[in-house]
C-alpha cells in the first residue's frame, strides 16, 4: 500500500460510511452503497483512474438516493484531501474530455486547496435505475467541496446512461493526472509554497 492512503468515516442518522482510497492503486474497486448504478459508476472512478477503493455504506434508502450519494461524495472527498496531505510534487492542474457513444463530458480541476464548483449540461432522463441522474452533478459538487478542488464539469448527450458515465470517468481520469507525482518538482506547487 503507498503512503498516499487514506481511511474515512462518516456516521449520521441518515447514512455510516467506510471508505479507503490508495491514490497510487491498480484500480481495483470493493464498493456497496446500495444502488447498483452508483456502484458500477464508483468502480469505474476506481478502474479508471488507478485509485484503490473501498466503499461500504449503508443509507436511508428508503427515503431516496440523495444522502447516499452526497455522504459518500463528502467521505470520498476528505480521502483524497487526507491522501494527497500537503500535495507537494502533484501535477496539480489537469483536464480530459470523455466520449460514451453519443455522449461527451469533460472535467478540468485544479488541485487547489479552494474548493470551487461549476458544472455545464443537463442530463436526457431523469432516472438510471434507482440513481437520480442529477446525483451526478451533486457528486461533483460535494467530492470538490471535501477534497479542496477547483472542478469544472460539462456534459452533452442523447442517454443519461451514457452522459453520467462519460462524467464519471473524465472525472477520475482527470484527477488521475492532476495528483499524480511529478518527479521534476520538489515542493508545493504553487508560487505561495502552500496550498
Amino acid at each position: 500500500m503507498s503512503e498516499r492512503t487514506a481511511t474515512r468515516t462518516r456516521e449520521t442518522a441518515e447514512t455510516t460510511i467506510e471508505c479507503t482510497l490508495e491514490l497510487d492503486g491498480s484500480g481495483s474497486a470493493a464498493v456497496d452503497t446500495g444502488i447498483g448504478f452508483f456502484d458500477h459508476m464508483l468502480t469505474s472512478f476506481a478502474k479508471h483512474g488507478l485509485f484503490n477503493l473501498e466503499i461500504e455504506c449503508d443509507g436511508d434508502l428508503e427515503i431516496d438516493d440523495h444522502h447516499t450519494v452526497e455522504d459518500v461524495a463528502i467521505v470520498l472527498g476528505e480521502a483524497f484531501d487526507e491522501a494527497l496531505g500537503d500535495r507537494s510534487g502533484i501535477v496539480r492542474y489537469a483536464d480530459r474530455r470523455v466520449p460514451l457513444d453519443e455522449a461527451v463530458a469533460g472535467a478540468v480541476v485544479d488541485v487547489s486547496g479552494r474548493p470551487r464548483f461549476y458544472f455545464d449540461g443537463s442530463f436526457s432522463q431523469a432516472e438510471i435505475g434507482e440513481f437520480t441522474s442529477d446525483m451526478a452533478r451533486h457528486f461533483g459538487e460535494s467530492l470538490a467541496m471535501n477534497a479542496g478542488l477547483t472542478l469544472h464539469l460539462e456534459v452533452t448527450g442523447e442517454n443519461a446512461h451514457h452522459e453520467v458515465e462519460a462524467l464519471f470517468k473524465a472525472l477520475t481520469r482527470t484527477l488521475d493526472d492532476a495528483t499524480r507525482i511529478d518527479d521534476r518538482r520538489e515542493g508545493t506547487p504553487s508560487t505561495k509554497g502552500t496550498l
